[in-house]
């Protein structure tokens, strides 16, 4: 059900695929009635599951309350939603994302069940993007707004093309160190060779996506999964605080310094982020109430767009801030950025706690939290079926569940010394301990 789900949120709803999907604007209000069935279908039958795995789910949850907090107050302001009834259908389709993630965090293996889903979404939506951007230009490259040509593969633009490659890449370089470093692992050639080829495939898309962020936040995040397998700091795990702290120092040196500008023409793109500091000036006085916000996905509704266009100077394609800290402002308010601000510091604390026990595992969950963070910062990366959101949530409940040892197979703590061989440990630490 994960893959199902990652599948359709990381390509295009299954509607369009068929020709189904109804015209743009009764679609973006209302979603189309087909595509709200198979994401219904799927979050009924993973409740379903849940159900019969209550006690690990209860466990996880409450080892990762922020989260809980988090979708609580998302459901609260539904109540001061100018369009209360969309709001709420949106929340019950933003709870999916959580329970594809229990899904996966309450498996007698999550690291196992994490591995299988980076595989079989990126063995499917990485080759196929390739395929449609090099010989199915009608279906693969689309023209934006200013009507430059762009690679979109699988997905409808090319920034939707470049989180889900962000996501798949991360976790492709995480299974096939792991593998390169397991010297006694059966079958490694093959498995070396399998998940080099899906790394080939994603760094190809990420290429051809041309998405200045999602290729910045895989730089990091795959800095960071690396410097985790170091003996340097798998020996001694505090160390992973002072490498977060070296990057922070450096990029606000940076921006400090003014060397924001010559970053941003390395990576091919304008001072003015192409555009997304004039939304950001245009979005910001538009908000209701700035303590609580418009309510639950709904500030793109309504006169308040025609004053966003307005402001933009007739500019009508956005529907989004470009800012996922300012995207939640707009929706939730100054409370629901500190909610965010809240699980990103949760969700590192139960990353460096996860790596303390299970170093690799935890490393990856690391990666994807600072990878989340970093990516909002110029894209709306804290929003329902977006892939970074979903892999945001996988790294604090799974992190979460496997430092406090209440998660699926998450075993006894590890001794300083010795590392027992459980569920959880991958080919690596199993390489390690013998």
């Amino acid at each position: 059900m994960p893959v199902i789900w990652l599948w359709i949120i990381g390509s295009r709803p299954i509607s369009v695929w068929l020709g189904l999907n109804p015209a743009t604007t009764s679609r973006s209000v209302e979603g189309s009635p087909f595509d709200a069935a198979i994401f219904g279908l799927l979050l009924i039958a993973g409740i379903i599951v849940l159900l019969n795995r209550r006690r690990r789910v209860s466990a996880s949850l409450k080892a990762s309350w922020p989260i809980l907090l988090f979708f609580a107050y998302c459901l609260l302001s539904v109540t001061w939603s100018d369009f209360p009834d969309i709001s709420l259908k949106r929340w019950i389709k933003a709870i999916g994302d959580l329970v594809m993630v229990l899904v996966l965090v309450t498996d007698t293996d999550p690291a196992a069940a994490v591995g299988r889903l980076i595989s079989r979404v990126g063995f499917v939506l990485m080759p196929a993007s390739i395929l449609l951007i090099k010989y199915f230009n009608n279906l693969g490259r689309a023209y934006d707004p200013d009507g430059d040509q762009m690679n979109t593969g699988v997905t409808t633009n090319k920034n939707m093309l470049g989180v889900i490659t962000l996501v798949i890449s991360l976790g492709a370089v995480w299974r096939f160190v792991n593998v390169l470093l397991a010297k006694r692992k059966p079958n490694r050639t093959r498995e070396l060779l399998a998940w080099g080829v899906l790394l080939a495939f994603c760094i190809t898309v990420l290429a051809m996506a041309d998405s200045a962020t999602s290729v910045a936040c895989f730089i990091l995040g795959t800095v960071l999964l690396l410097a985790t397998f170091l003996p340097f700091i798998s020996r001694r795990p505090g160390r992973i605080h002072v490498l977060v702290v070296m990057i922070l120092f450096v990029g606000g040196l940076t921006m400090l310094l003014g060397g924001q500008s010559g970053v941003v023409h390395a990576l091919g793109r304008q001072t003015n982020l192409t555009g997304r500091t004039d939304i950001w000036a245009a979005v910001l006085p538009v908000v209701p109430n700035p303590v609580v916000g418009a309510g639950f996905e709904s500030f793109w509704m309504g006169p308040r767009l025609q004053k966003v266009y307005n402001n933009l100077s007739g500019y009508m394609h956005v529907n989004e801030a470009h800012n996922g800290y300012i995207e939640v402002y707009l929706n939730l308010g100054w409370v629901g950025v500190g909610l965010i601000a809240i699980n990103l510091i949760s969700g590192y604390r139960g990353s460096v706690a996860a790596f303390r026990r299970y170093p690799t595992f935890g490393g990856l969950m690391l990666a994807y939290v600072a990878a989340a963070a970093i990516y909002s910062i110029t894209e709306a990366g804290f929003r329902m079926l977006d892939p970074i959101w979903m892999f945001l949530l996988l790294a604090i409940v799974g992190s979460h569940s496997v430092a406090s040892g209440r998660g699926g197979g998450s075993g006894k703590p590890l001794s300083a010394r010795a590392r027992p061989v459980t569920k959880l440990s991958d080919d690596y630490e199993l390489a390690s301990a013998r």
